[in-house]
């Protein structure tokens, strides 16, 4: 299932250990994160990068065409969907069997769905997209029947994409240290390797059923093996790329427009500009609601007020972006398009911390204010995890500063963030979220998901609890649509976050080396269907 799932969306991170393996004779496929997931086992995972990860080992009942978006079969052959939408049934292949060898069953299936609401299992995080199915009945060993207890019209696509995994292996609590050292799935793909802080070897799993498939959309080029790199800084990225160390790289308007120059592109390595229907995340500050500065709404505008996007986009990303008004992308049929354009105005700004008690009253310089008695500073601290956002953070501190607001930025590896969003120890945070098709504001904006789930910066509205939970049980999706744009204008008037860019371009390069089906597909790019030539070479 494509959740929603925490992501540094712009940029690659700081430097990380690389292998000198690799170069044009390689016939594996080289392919770098980024990042190393902090966590990538199936069941409590909820990264971005594990999500990738599991796209690539894990499977699931059915599959997306990544062309027309339309239902495939994966390890069920068929389905069913009963005309009042409350049971689902899955037919099994037969056949198919886990990477270790051991066939996969309905049991299975029926462990995959009930270990989610297993309270010793971390998974809070997963229950809200589950929270519509009542359970899972086993028919016989190919047959399963997903029951739903409410109509909410995502329990089908819940159903459908819910990856299934072991209940010989998972099941087995006493595996629990082993959750996080290897994945047995039944995908195209076997984490054959994983060398912490270094990369994942993964090796063709030769029984998987789509390789028996003609042309799976490009599958029939797959790569016998695929190493997948943790390289956190760019420039570092791009010249094992023009080594033939790296096959792909995701780019940046910056990486693009500077850093992609010379003699070697267009000849041994090329830069793709494309378009396609892949739903584009976002990058944001947020602010914590329980903050005894940050509750106030009028704080949070004046200092949205106080970045500077337009530069940003100019200076950062070369015009390659929109500046972004809320949770929704510009092209979404879900994007709501009279909601408030917060511009950069210092003089605003100032009007509005005023009129929300600040002053400087010692002349220092820094705005202060008496909460709950004592003088308070107007300081702030921002928790960045990726260093290259840095500068746009900077760019907000020196424009906060002539307004006697201070802001600290405080890098933070990836790990130790992760655990202060969990632990809510934090004034701000700037991180970002993928996003889906269908947008549901559950998983971040909903007043239940502060605890366990996305909502981490404790935001809280009944109103917009109450759209939300309306809208769910919607299926035609023009009325649903209607009833969610009244949350999400809800949302970005209460001014959660700090919106910064969105992109609707797709930027990435690759080696001459690899065949590639196309520059993209509609809904992927589709760089796990590409292969090296040396790999079609005639032995």
């Amino acid at each position: 299932m494509r959740k929603f799932h925490l992501l540094i969306v712009v940029f690659a991170l700081v430097l990380s250990s690389c292998s000198k393996k690799g170069g044009r004779k390689s016939k594996a496929l080289f392919i770098n994160f980024g990042q190393e997931s902090n966590n990538f086992n199936p069941i409590s995972s909820q990264d971005a990068y594990s999500s990738k990860l599991h796209a690539m080992v894990l499977d699931s009942l059915l599959s997306r065409d990544v062309d027309t978006y339309e239902w495939k079969p994966a390890l069920a052959e068929s389905w069913e969907i009963a005309k009042d939408k409350t049971t689902f049934t899955f037919k099994l292949k037969e056949g198919i069997k886990f990477h270790d060898g051991k066939p996969i069953t309905a049991e299975d299936v029926k462990f995959s769905f009930d270990v989610i609401f297993d309270n010793d299992y971390n998974t809070a995080h997963r229950r809200p997209y589950f929270e519509g199915i009542k359970e899972v009945k086993i028919v016989d060993p190919r047959t399963v029947v997903f029951v739903a207890k409410t109509q909410y019209y995502k329990n089908f696509d819940t159903a459908a994409t819910l990856e299934i995994i072991p209940k010989h292996f998972y099941g087995n609590k006493k595996n629990k240290k082993d959750f996080t050292k290897k994945i047995v799935g039944s995908g195209p793909y076997t984490l054959d390797k994983y060398q912490r802080g270094k990369r994942y070897v993964l090796k063709k799993y030769k029984d998987w059923y789509g390789h028996k498939v003609k042309e799976e959309n490009g599958a029939n080029y797959r790569s016998d093996k695929i190493i997948i790199k943790f390289v956190k800084e760019s420039n570092v990225s791009l010249e094992m790329l023009k080594k033939g160390k790296l096959d792909f790289e995701a780019l940046t308007p910056e990486d693009y427009v500077k850093k992609t120059t010379g003699k070697i592109w267009g000849t041994k390595v090329h830069k793709v500009k494309t378009r396609n229907k892949v739903p584009k995340g976002y990058s944001f500050i947020g602010w914590n609601f329980k903050h005894p500065i940050l509750k106030d709404r009028n704080v949070r505008l004046a200092l949205y007020h106080l970045v500077n996007r337009k530069m940003m986009i100019d200076k950062f990303e070369y015009g390659m972006s929109v500046p972004a008004n809320g949770p929704v992308y510009p092209s979404s049929p879900y994007a709501v398009k009279d909601l408030p354009k917060i511009d950069f105005n210092p003089g605003k700004a100032n009007e509005l911390l005023k009129k929300a008690g600040w002053k400087d009253s010692d002349g220092d310089g820094v705005l202060d204010k008496v909460i709950n008695g004592q003088k308070t500073k107007f300081e702030i601290t921002i928790l960045e995890p990726n260093k290259e956002f840095e500068k746009y953070l900077t760019v907000f501190k020196e424009d906060a500063k002539k307004q006697g607001v201070v802001l600290n930025i405080k890098l933070i590896e990836w790990n130790s963030f992760l655990k202060l969003l969990d632990e809510r120890k934090f004034d701000a945070v700037r991180l970002g979220w993928t996003a889906v098709i269908d947008w549901d504001p559950k998983q971040i904006w909903h007043s239940s998901s502060i605890k366990g789930g996305s909502n981490f910066i404790s935001y809280s509205n009944p109103e917009v609890d109450k759209l939300t939970d309306k809208a769910r049980l919607i299926h035609d999706r023009a009325e649903r649509i209607a009833v969610l744009s009244k949350a999400q204008k809800l949302i970005v008037n209460d001014f959660p976050y700090v919106w910064f860019t969105y992109k609707e371009d797709t930027l990435y390069a690759h080696t001459d080396d690899v065949v590639r089906p196309k520059d993209t597909f509609e809904f992927t790019v589709g760089n796990q269907y590409w292969v090296k030539k040396a790999a079609l070479k005639k032995k």
